[in-house]
């Protein structure tokens, strides 16, 4: 019988995240968790973390130390606003010396108004959401000045209404839009009793605590941890992985 072929750590593909970087350690701790988790999914990619700022490291150096000739940057972002379409693109672009090929996933939220809404989202959404018996949600989210980012957010928050059967408001910590305290007290003012607010933040940190206490100030009932390393967002990384690689092979 022949002897399975090994596979050497030059043909193993690399997944390097991309997470925008925190002063809080309790985000690259979440990152952290993050990458173990589509581990699990994919026990075959190196799986790697990187920061766009304050923590390491930076992406290019971790693109650098890679053994391996493939690897994919996944955007931990949940739309496509400035990180997604300048400080990620700028890392390929540097990256084009190195001896390795890098492709670029999507973004895990929708990459823009055309595109569709992933379930694995909405599902890692609603597994954060503990409470029952709501009768309205507020999204949290932290805000750009990003127009077509912000619709995104609105297609999340429609989709996860449909899911919940319930109304969903979209809150911004920054930025545009209504805040989320003021979204919750929308909600109590339009009938709904129990108000609940989910947490589009892939990681806790400053703008996730000010959601919070604004919205649990306003009265919300409940406020959702960040999706940090729920299963289906590791499940997202690893198909947002799968459409980066087949996409090249089928363009060629």
């Amino acid at each position: 019988m022949r002897p399975a072929r090994l596979t050497s750590r030059a043909d193993r593909l690399s997944v390097v995240l991309v997470a925008h970087g925190s002063r809080d350690p309790r985000a690259a701790a979440a990152t952290s968790a993050l990458a173990r988790a589509v581990r699990r999914v994919q026990p075959r990619w190196e799986v790697h973390a990187s920061y766009l700022d304050h923590a390491g490291p930076r992406p290019l150096a971790v693109l650098g130390s890679l053994s391996s000739r493939r690897a994919v940057l996944v955007p931990l972002l949940l739309t496509n606003a400035y990180h997604g379409r300048v400080d990620i693109p700028a890392v390929l672009e540097e990256a084009a010396d190195l001896p390795v090929s890098v492709t670029l996933a999507s973004v895990l939220g929708p990459a823009g108004t055309w595109a569709g809404v992933s379930p694995l989202l909405i599902d890692g959404l609603v597994r954060r959401l503990p409470a029952r018996g709501l009768d309205g949600v507020v999204l949290a989210a932290a805000g750009t000045r990003d127009a077509a980012a912000r619709e995104t957010v609105d297609a999340v928050a429609g989709a996860l209404s449909v899911r919940l059967g319930l109304p969903c408001a979209v809150g911004y910590v920054s930025g545009p839009g209504v805040r989320p305290g003021a979204a919750v007290d929308l909600l109590r003012r339009s009938g709904a009793g129990r108000v609940g607010v989910a947490a589009y933040f892939l990681a806790p940190g400053y703008l996730y605590d000010l959601a919070a206490r604004e919205a649990l100030g306003a009265g919300a009932v409940v406020v959702a941890e960040p999706l940090t390393d729920a299963p289906e967002v590791a499940r997202l990384v690893a198909a947002r992985v799968e459409a980066a690689v087949v996409r090249p092979l089928a363009a060629a």
